[in-house]
């Protein structure tokens, strides 16, 4: 039994895939950092709050989920306005894209010396900044990018904001996980279920497999070692993100296949059989109920939730809408720890 945990990084989508998604998400989780990144991203405290709005209206009945909302930073980004949104509650953190570095990013910031007026004034109010740690030009490898990230922008953010509250959002390289162990001041990491079972070689088994394609994208098995490691040693600046992205199979397997691994169904027993395989189950309860709590400043959930060993077999593909479908991740095909119901 632990008690409920937090989902420090998802997307929910909206529309069709909203209905879909949202209740795997509060099935298991008390509280979610919902990603801003839909088409048109959600930009302003206005449209997050609207956003908020459109998520519980659509949450199953009786859930006390609780989604915790972001907005998109931009080169535009008032200060004021989300100053304003985190003082009011309807802002938990900010998330910040480089342009063009993931789904629905084009609007992501191009310099990160632009939003220093922003970076600046949520330093001063207390406000998360949340990364996704890559570069996006074309020159630097697509898997060396987390690591430039870190030497060229990372670095010198950290220094110009030393107090500002950052979450390096799901990391995949020994160099992250190093750069957090040993970095001073408030910074957090969040890990994926996928990211700690999955090497790069689960996009090529066979054939090209566009359903274990992510960005950041798995990288060697040193660097899933590493974070195997990172997440089961019980530092507290590791915890739970699923970055669970649903996507059409259609969108997925195609010309140019989206980038997005939804695992949402299955993720708390998936993190569940990773800790068992690193013999740390009794530090799963803090890397998935406490520690991102606690970065955020936020009570643990009252509420538990009860694992037990019991095979069962996921739901492999979700309708999303009437004729539309999305795949689970669940790379053994069923899995080995079983989230009890309360009818249970």
């Amino acid at each position: 039994m632990l008690p409920k945990p937090d989902d420090w990084h998802v997307h929910l989508r909206d529309g069709d895939m909203l209905r879909m998604a949202l209740p795997w998400t509060a099935r298991t989780f008390g509280r979610a950092i919902v990603m801003p990144n839909l088409d048109p991203p959600v930009t302003t405290a206005a449209q997050a709050a609207a956003y908020r709005d459109r998520i519980r209206r659509v949450l199953p009945d009786g859930s006390r989920f609780e989604p915790l909302m972001t907005c998109f930073l931009t080169d535009e980004t008032g200060p004021e306005d989300v100053a304003r949104g985190f003082a009011e509650g309807v802002l938990t953190a900010v998330k910040m894209y480089p342009a063009r570095s993931t789904t629905n990013s084009a609007a992501g910031v191009t310099d990160i010396r632009r939003v220093y007026r922003v970076l600046e004034r949520m330093q001063g109010v207390g406000m998360p900044l949340l990364l996704h740690g890559e570069v996006a030009d074309q020159e630097t490898d697509v898997f060396d990018r987390e690591k430039a990230f870190i030497d060229r922008v990372l670095v010198r953010l950290r220094a110009d904001f030393p107090a500002l509250r950052i979450v390096l959002e799901h990391i995949t390289t020994a160099e992250a996980v190093d750069y957090v162990q040993h970095a001073e001041g408030p910074i957090g990491a969040t890990i994926t279920a996928h990211h700690l079972m999955i090497n790069r070689n689960a996009m090529f088994a066979g054939g090209i497999r566009p359903h274990m394609y992510c960005l950041p994208v798995a990288k060697r098995e040193g660097h899933r070692l590493a974070l195997r490691d990172a997440a089961t040693s019980g530092d507290p600046r590791f915890f739970l993100g699923t970055d669970s992205a649903p996507h059409l199979i259609q969108d997925k397997e195609s010309a140019c296949g989206c980038a997005g691994i939804f695992s949402a169904p299955v993720a708390l027993e998936l993190y569940a059989q990773v800790f068992e395989e690193e013999g740390a189950l009794d530090r799963l309860e803090a890397f998935a109920s406490l520690n991102g709590a606690r970065f955020y400043g936020l009570p643990p959930n009252t509420e538990t939730v009860t694992l037990v060993q019991s095979p069962w077999q996921p739901p492999e593909l979700l309708p999303v809408g009437e004729a539309d479908h999305v795949r689970v991740f669940c790379p053994e095909g069923k899995a080995r720890w079983r989230l009890l119901e309360p009818a249970d």
